[in-house]
């Protein structure tokens, strides 16, 4: 079986100088290698090309066989490392907590172990007709969070 540390280290290593980051590795005991990169800016098929020559360099096909998938990240995946935080300040998020509350805002900042957004809520102050729509922020650690994940929007 690939070992997963040494994996991890030579996809660091072909993305080193890079805006990439890691978001996910997995190997399945049938050897079957899924890498997920992501990056502030973007990631063409040529920059998967590239990080999969290097690990074929790096781990031989004829010592120990293998299936390799390196792409980028899910448009509609839930975040798992803090650069898809970081990449996707000012955005439109949806989050799902571990209390069960769904909630769709703008996430506003990103901490070392939490993240701010704010979200619309209906308040009606007393005397007036209708209510109003403010902007109330919140902030959640990121393990209060079951799922965060970019929302699309066709606006």
């Amino acid at each position: 079986m690939i070992d997963k540390d040494l994996l991890k280290h030579s996809v660091e290593k072909a993305i080193e100088g890079t805006d990439l980051f890691v978001v996910d590795i997995k190997v399945s005991a049938d050897n079957n290698i899924v890498v997920e990169l992501d990056s502030p800016s973007s990631i063409d098929i040529d920059t998967c090309a590239s990080v999969t020559r290097a690990i074929e360099k790096d781990f031989d096909r004829d010592v120990e066989d293998y299936e390799l998938e390196v792409g980028s990240a899910g448009l509609t995946a839930p975040f798992k490392v803090k650069g898809q935080y970081l990449k996707n300040v000012g955005n439109d998020i949806e989050v799902l907590t571990r209390d069960g509350r769904k909630l769709q805002g703008v996430l506003t900042g990103v901490g070392d172990d939490s993240f701010t957004f704010e979200y619309p809520v209906k308040y009606k102050e007393p005397g007036a007709k209708r209510p109003v729509t403010v902007m109330q922020p919140e902030t959640l650690k990121f393990d209060e969070a079951k799922s965060v994940k970019y929302l699309i929007s066709f606006k």
